[in-house]
């Protein structure tokens, strides 16, 4: 009987590394340390490089610094209206400094005198020079030595586990356990990382003791590729298992429906859809079963490239199906693709949750016959109780309000049916590889010759009496408009203008004489369905909106997108929002009311510059980072803990093309070389790979 390997010190529970027991193992687990192998990779969020701190004695008001010095004294200070001041005096060799923290008495029991203080934040004068520290971090007794000339690593802490203990613990645990990770550094012994990265071992030793801020980010950039390495391995692999184990159908183009659709557009095709309907042709007159991403800027046209994946499928004799996130969006595309196939004589079937009892039983008899060659629905296209009778294309539209299970969901109704999925929100293509690594790629990145270019200002709330006549100038002359909020009503908490509470005051004070209409989340479906068919029918003029219409709304007399605190909207999300206004012929304008400081104004103009949804998509991901990116709209998001995407595009680049050929050679990862990474691979993106199963 073989003997199990034994295992390793580095699974064993954090409560048994030296300094933690039980009571503190539980405050470690809410930062996600339950093994010793976990507080290795606890890395520092930042770092302080203590040799470019500022020494007290010159520091100056009205700058913003960082000092490091001793406690000497401390204390809590009342004050006549109540409220309680913690005091620290900090001193180093070049003076003493006041620090406050108003309304944090409970300080005093955690900063002791004689610790060494590291305190960033303004410096006041205020009967000498004091500083209320936005930040601090205590760097243990001054008795240890002095901080100046090291780099301090700033772990992410918890409530009851300071910042000072996570580092203790860290410290004194770090020479026993470093080197187990020779046995862990599985891609290092596959021969699988590049020549430049260091070692597992050395990597984390430079993240937790860097000799300089350019060791660490040698570190993290170690740690960085092996995240990027096994996600591109996954995605390689449940590319390889949908396209080549479980062949797709080979679709056989005669020209019966394509060449007339084409004659009978009303507009020429851009040279960039005329580029990907090529590019999904190939995919579908291939053996192997397609999986592709189409993703474009607003308004490049993905409706109808997949207009003609459609009627490739529906001339082999094959069914269609369009999955949309909104009831909205989903009767609009079906509008739109009735209108492009009336010459063809092709109706379209829609099947949404919102449809009568009779209604849904048609379209479900329609779709199990072969009496349906196209249907447009919601999540309702994967229920049970639908049934299609030859699905041979499944295209989900804006993919990022899915989950991948949902697009594998679809992808299961028929005989594998070939799978396009499209997103209006341009990310850069090194970025698309780290999403969507288990799709092919195709990009609309040109827009219609006929589309005007939308005008877009950044305004102060000072404008507003302005732009209040300008939209009722513009209402005048026949046109529509939105207003757009961050928030639906009023809040303590924010200082924010609100939609409910500013409808009213438009409708009663400012626009009594027009017709206004408020849309957002929390309103009853059937009442937000009302409201945007009355505006698209204009029967409203000025619809008063939260970020629900930031996707699917196609109202072409709208020419105004009017956006408050515009400061509190992503750079993409603000383009999609722009993207509302300019469907038509006449010129549009996007006012960006800004009520913040003159960082976000600059970062508004990035948008006010431009048109192009690509460079907007890469300036928002360098100042905001992939979650906030994203937020919670994208299901399924890689949990990224090193992986920068603003700085480690070669990595990702070669990380795609790397595991890619191994993939090839072994897509099973069988080999006695491989296998190890296989081990990783399934224990730590179980979950993940569990996704890929569905379809």
């Amino acid at each position: 009987m073989p003997t199990q390997a034994a295992p390793s010190p580095l699974d064993q529970s954090a409560q048994y590394l030296k300094s933690v027991g039980p009571k503190r193992a539980q405050l470690l687990e809410r930062l996600s340390i339950r093994t010793a192998r976990d507080l290795l990779y606890h890395v520092p969020r930042r770092y302080e490089d203590a040799s470019t701190v500022t020494p007290i004695g010159r520091l100056r008001m009205g700058e913003d610094a960082t000092v490091i010095g001793e406690v000497i004294s401390k204390g809590v200070l009342p004050t006549r209206r109540g409220l309680r001041i913690f005091q620290a005096i900090l001193r180093d060799a070049t003076g003493s400094l006041e620090c406050s923290w108003p309304g944090q008495p409970f300080l005093d029991r955690t900063i002791q005198k004689g610790e060494l203080l590291l305190a960033t934040g303004p410096v006041r004068f205020f009967h000498g020079l004091q500083m209320q520290p936005r930040e601090f971090v205590s760097l243990g007794s001054a008795a240890d030595g002095d901080a100046s000339g090291r780099v301090l690593p700033i772990y992410p802490a918890t409530e009851g586990l300071s910042q000072k203990v996570v580092r203790t613990i860290i410290e004194q645990n770090l020479d026993r356990l470093l080197p187990y990770m020779a046995g862990d550094d599985a891609l290092r012994a596959a021969g699988l990382v590049p020549r430049e990265l260091p070692q597992l071992a050395d990597a984390l030793t430079m993240l937790h003791r860097p000799a300089s801020l350019g060791d660490a980010e040698r570190g993290r950039r170690r740690l960085a590729w092996d995240e990027l390495f096994y996600l591109q391995l996954l995605h390689a692999r449940a590319k390889h298992r949908h396209a080549q184990e479980r062949p797709g159908i080979a679709f056989q183009r005669n020209d019966s429906l394509i060449a007339p659709l084409y004659r009978s557009l009303p507009f020429q095709l851009t040279g960039a859809q005329t580029r990907a309907i090529a590019e999904i042709f190939a995919d579908m007159t291939s053996a192997r079963r397609m999986h592709r991403l189409l993703q474009g800027d607003v308004g490049a046209g993905k409706t109808i490239v997949a207009l003609f994946a459609m009627l490739l499928a529906a001339e082999s004799g094959y069914q269609s199906a369009l999955m949309a996130p909104t009831e909205i969006l989903a009767e609009q595309h079906a509008r739109t693709l009735h209108e492009l196939l009336a010459p063809l004589n092709i109706d379209v079937v829609l099947l949404t949750g919102g449809l009568s009892a009779a209604a849904r039983r048609t379209a479900l008899e329609r779709i199990a016959s072969a009496n349906a060659p196209v249907t447009v629905g919601t999540h309702a296209l994967f229920q049970e109780k639908v049934t299609f009778a030859r699905l041979g294309l499944a295209i989900i539209d804006e993919q990022h309000r899915f989950g991948v299970r949902q697009r594998l969901a679809l992808a299961a109704q028929g005989s594998d049916p070939d799978v396009l999925v499209m997103s209006a929100t341009p990310i850069p293509r090194s970025l698309a590889l780290t999403l969507y690594g288990d799709l092919d790629l195709s990009t609309l990145d040109e827009l219609p010759p006929n589309r005007t270019p939308v005008r877009t200002t950044v305004r102060s709330a000072k404008a507003r009496p302005a732009i209040y006549d300008f939209l009722r100038d513009q209402v005048a002359a026949g046109r529509q408009a939105f207003v757009v909020y961050p928030i639906i009503e009023e809040s303590e908490k924010l200082d924010l203008r609100a939609a409910t509470d500013d409808f009213q005051h438009l409708t009663t004070q400012v626009f009594p004489e027009l017709r206004l209409g408020l849309l957002h989340g929390q309103l009853h479906p059937d009442v937000k369905d009302a409201t945007m068919r009355a505006f698209a029918s204009h029967e409203i003029d000025i619809l008063i909106a939260t970020t629900v219409i930031e996707v699917g709304i196609d109202v072409p007399n709208a020419t105004v997108m009017v956006v408050e605190h515009a400061e509190r909207f992503g750079l993409s999300q603000l383009h999609q929002l722009r993207g509302r206004v300019g469907r038509g012929a006449t010129e549009s304008f996007c006012i960006l009311l800004s009520h913040g400081a003159p960082d976000a104004r600059r970062r508004l103009d990035v948008l006010a510059a431009t048109n192009d949804g690509f460079e907007i998509a890469r300036e928002d991901l360098l100042l905001r980072g992939m979650g906030d990116f994203f937020g919670a709209r994208q299901h399924g998001l890689p949990d990224f803990h090193f992986f920068d995407p603003a700085r480690d595009e070669d990595l990702l680049r070669a990380a795609h093309h790397e595991a890619g050929r191994v993939i090839v050679s072994d897509p099973e990862l069988a080999s006695q070389r491989l296998r190890p990474v296989r081990t990783v691979l399934e224990g730590r993106f179980q979950e993940r790979e569990r996704m890929y199963e569905v379809g």
